[in-house]
């Protein structure tokens, strides 16, 4: 799609360069020759950014967990609920809206009066559930895109995802995890563990699904937070852990189900 778009792009660039070839008949007593006016507003800009994948956090060609958490830090927010609070993925921004990943868990706080979202780019938003889980700690946030400005909404990302290295990751591959840091952080700074893959497809009693198992660490406010690969890849979403650096992540393709089966019932 995005390359027919471009296609599309070059076209209509092309048609207005030999409009501009092509030579004017303009009748002798016209003071002045016509004027090709080219109007794009804010919004095109922004759709267009969106539709070529600009807004998509850019992945590593090589394994850094370092680099690449610079890549996805800007799509991680906080959700303050009361005296609560969580952590989110920006998963998906569209024409119309952003849809936030987090916990279920964290959603059962929510309360449309006294809950926001921070966004790592300092701004803070009204938003509603779009849905959760029955079967998954999986929940959906939705801020419509009313909330920003054009320029605004430029400056956010969201998170990338590939099968294709999710599939092909294995135990002792390098991970990392990260949230939103102490509710006491003003700046809404964010924490970031490094760690490695146990077993990407491991049941865990606590929660009573097969989940990545990983060795690192997540502190509290970490929940609904992302777990990526050392490229940058979104591969799950923190849910719990333990104090001897064990941590829960859901996985992408059951994050991926829960999205679209909340999305059929709307």
């Amino acid at each position: 799609m995005r390359h027919r778009g471009l296609n599309k792009r070059i076209l209509c660039l092309s048609c207005a360069f030999l409009a501009l070839a092509l030579p004017l008949h303009v009748k002798a007593e016209d003071s002045q020759a016509p004027h090709l006016i080219q109007t794009v507003t804010e919004q095109d800009i922004f759709e267009g950014k969106l539709a070529l994948g600009f807004l998509e956090s850019p992945v590593l060609t090589s394994s850094d967990c370092g680099m690449a958490y610079e890549n996805v830090k800007n799509c991680i927010v906080r959700i303050h609920m009361g005296n609560a609070y969580g952590s989110g993925v920006v998963f998906k921004i569209t024409p119309e809206n952003i849809v936030i990943v987090t916990n279920k868990h964290v959603l059962s706080y929510w309360e449309e009066a006294v809950s926001y979202v921070q966004f790592p780019q300092g701004y803070f938003t009204q938003a509603r559930i779009l849905g959760t889980s029955g079967e998954h700690d999986i929940g959906f946030l939705v801020v419509d895109n009313q909330e920003f400005d054009y320029r605004e909404l430029e400056q956010l990302r969201y998170v990338h995802w590939d099968m294709d290295m999710y599939q092909a990751m294995e135990a002792g591959d390098a991970l990392f995890c990260t949230g939103a840091g102490d509710a006491v952080e003003a700046d809404g700074a964010d924490s970031f563990y490094q760690g490695s893959v146990g077993d990407m497809n491991y049941y865990i009693d606590d929660f009573g699904e097969y989940m990545i198992y990983g060795y690192g660490y997540a502190k509290e406010g970490m929940s609904g937070g992302g777990t990526f690969d050392s490229y940058g890849n979104f591969i799950g979403m923190i849910s719990g852990a333990t104090m001897s650096g064990e941590t829960a992540s859901v996985p992408l393709p059951v994050i991926l189900e829960a999205y679209e089966n909340i999305r059929g019932e709307e």
